[in-house]
């Protein structure tokens, strides 16, 4: 089978210790880690297959029993998370096993919706990731379960599901599987950032101000520079994106996404990630603060979870203003030993 080859050369060429992109002279030992959650790009896998097999490489699949998998809703509007109303989800490779009771479980907070079925086969951000699944867990698949979840246009409820989500985060037997491509870039997606800094968002800027999106920010025009290439600038400005997002605080995220607008697509699922992180520390916090009269505690968004970055490629590499590029890249948060 094409599909299962390409899988198993991708995962096969990521190594056991691969460099932290954004500090390239730090290796991760992605052999020896308890991942608990990745950030996965959603293109067709021509164009990310390679980057998203670092985070599925590095699961270690032995404690696993339940994978979530949250993705943004590219062809429906609403303003919630809906869960599956499937009991399988078909891949070319097998089928994978709805978990219907934590859905059910998850229905009674009242805060989940339901799509079509012909809605949800519709969404491919959900879709791409289930044959990288199914391969990770292909020597355990009876015992694997899958949680899908479109998220929709949230607004400013992400911490919501991140309390509700947090429980399932602190618990071992689950992997969460976060579904992002980063920044599209081009007229075609009307977002032409363009900055020389490596912190764009001190000075945003665009070569072109098009879409409702860009009012909120500077309508300052600009020319290209010969040492900041476009594809230069994108990089830089997926990179303290990526930055922000291994806080595992959800606040530098929300103002860096704020200052640039940038258009990564699973924003709110990784806001819903983040926010997770942030509700499970505060509630671990919480417990060893009763036991802990004097107070001296270990800073709670850096004592359990780390955050790292260990792949990034762009669809192509855009020098012109007229082309065109969709950013990817492989996160990890892992659980420190």
């Amino acid at each position: 089978d094409e599909l299962n080859s390409q899988l198993e050369n991708w995962l096969s060429k990521v190594q056991d210790k691969t460099p932290n992109i954004l500090e390239p002279s730090t290796l991760v030992d992605i052999s020896d880690l308890q991942t608990c959650a990745i950030i996965s790009p959603h293109a067709g896998y021509a164009y990310c297959g390679k980057t998203a097999a670092f985070g599925f490489k590095s699961v270690n699949i032995d404690p696993i029993k339940r994978v979530f998998v949250l993705g943004p809703s590219h062809y429906v509007y609403f303003e919630d998370i809906s869960l599956s109303v499937c009991d399988e989800i078909q891949t070319p490779l097998g089928n994978l096993c709805v978990d219907r009771e934590t859905i059910s479980d998850l229905n009674k907070t009242g805060k989940f919706s339901k799509l079509s079925i012909s809605q949800e086969e519709e969404e491919h951000s959900l879709e791409m990731q289930f044959p990288y699944i199914y391969k990770i867990f292909e020597s355990k698949i009876d015992e694997i379960k899958v949680v899908p979840a479109i998220v929709g246009h949230l607004d400013s409820c992400e911490s919501v599901y991140g309390d509700i989500f947090s429980k399932y985060l602190g618990d071992p037997e689950n992997l969460f599987v976060i579904s992002s491509d980063f920044c599209h870039w081009g007229s075609r997606f009307q977002y032409m950032f363009y900055s020389t800094s490596e912190k764009p968002s001190e000075n945003p800027s665009f070569l072109k101000s098009i879409g409702y999106k860009k009012a909120k920010l500077q309508n300052q025009k600009v020319n290209i520079s010969p040492s900041c290439p476009i594809y230069k600038s994108i990089k830089n400005l997926d990179f303290e994106g990526m930055s922000s997002i291994t806080s595992c605080d959800p606040e530098p995220f929300s103002v860096y996404l704020e200052k640039t607008q940038n258009t990564i697509c699973g924003h709110s699922p990784i806001s819903v990630l983040l926010s997770s992180v942030h509700s499970h520390v505060l509630d671990k916090k919480n417990e060893k603060s009763e036991k802990d009269s004097e107070g001296n505690l270990e800073d709670p968004e850096s004592s359990e979870f780390e955050f790292n970055f260990i792949h990034y490629s762009q669809s192509s590499s855009v020098v012109d203003p007229t082309d065109s590029s969709v950013s990817y890249a492989s996160g990890i948060l892992y659980r420190n030993q």
